[in-house]
């Protein structure tokens, strides 16, 4: 018989169910350890939900508003990209039926074109130039020099982060819509050709008054356009071969009697009362010298 019996009550060491020598199981210990008071088992608590943001944020009657501003936007910027989409499409049978309804959205803010993209982009330098004939206060006839009108949009534009529209466009558009409407001999073609002029003899008149061409007590009688045009020089490798002599294009004298007549009137009315004026002066002097010689 060993030492230790089973059946005695002698103490045994630590065996493979009790290392520690305590006489209890490993997982009696570890449970009672590891479990509550009254939870044994229980799985540990979950993360807190995270919070909602952007539109699920918001309440429900906000969310549909949302969802329908959204719906809005997207409807006009299909809209919008539609009908110039139609402006630079070939013609077909919407832009015949509603180009006119197409024109009146996409100009003047959203015109589009394919000179950027064209085969052959614009390869021209085109200088609008104007001079006046202007009458003067004391009946004369004289001349200007000519006022460079590109030159001065060229300036203003220069430098500027924001150069206004009628800066970059208007005389450009202007001169643009005169050659369009005009023959070789600056005839006017159709309705068309004497509403461009119209409106040079207008733009003229707005660039004159602004550089104080007329002068003091002067009012311009009649303008006359010039265009000088010159060729870019073209890149070394490409071997074209331009001419460097610019092309000058002389219109005739346009009167502007019509556009100027408001100041010409009101030019003849001072003078008729400065004359009036005059004349009643000269009859008091007069009365005067006759009360003078009574008197001796």
């Amino acid at each position: 018989m060993d030492a230790y019996d089973k059946g005695s009550d002698a103490r045994q060491g630590p065996g493979r169910d009790d290392p520690d020598g305590l006489g209890e199981p490993d997982g009696a210990a570890s449970g009672e350890a590891g479990a509550a008071p009254g939870e044994a088992g229980a799985a540990p608590p979950g993360p807190p939900p995270r919070p909602r943001t952007g539109v699920a944020a918001l309440s429900p009657r906000y969310q549909v508003g949302a969802l329908v501003a959204l719906a809005v936007a997207a409807v006009a910027v299909c809209a919008h990209l539609g009908l110039v989409f139609l402006h630079v499409a070939p013609s077909n049978t919407l832009t015949k039926q509603h180009g006119a309804a197409v024109d009146e959205w996409v100009f003047p803010e959203f015109e589009q074109n394919w000179k950027l993209f064209a085969p052959n982009p614009l390869q021209q330098n085109v200088s609008v130039q104007v001079r006046a004939e202007v009458g003067t206060a004391d009946g004369g006839i004289r001349t200007t020099g000519w006022y460079d009108l590109s030159a001065e949009d060229g300036r203003a534009i220069d430098g500027n982060l924001l150069p206004s529209h009628t800066q970059q466009n208007e005389l450009r558009r202007a001169w643009d819509f005169f050659v369009a409407t005009h023959d070789s001999e600056d005839r006017p073609v159709g309705l068309r050709g004497s509403l461009s002029e119209t409106y040079l003899r207008r733009i003229a008149l707005l660039r004159l008054e602004r550089n104080d061409a007329a002068g003091p007590g002067g009012v311009v009688e009649r303008v006359q356009y010039r265009s000088r045009t010159t060729n870019v020089e073209p890149p070394p490798w490409s071997g074209e071969k331009v001419s460097g002599r610019p092309a000058v294009r002389e219109l005739p004298w346009w009167s502007v009697a019509a556009e100027t007549g408001g100041a010409r009137a009101g030019k003849s009315g001072a003078s008729e009362r400065a004359r009036e004026a005059d004349q009643a002066g000269e009859a008091d002097q007069a009365g005067e010298a006759e009360k003078a010689g009574g008197v001796a």
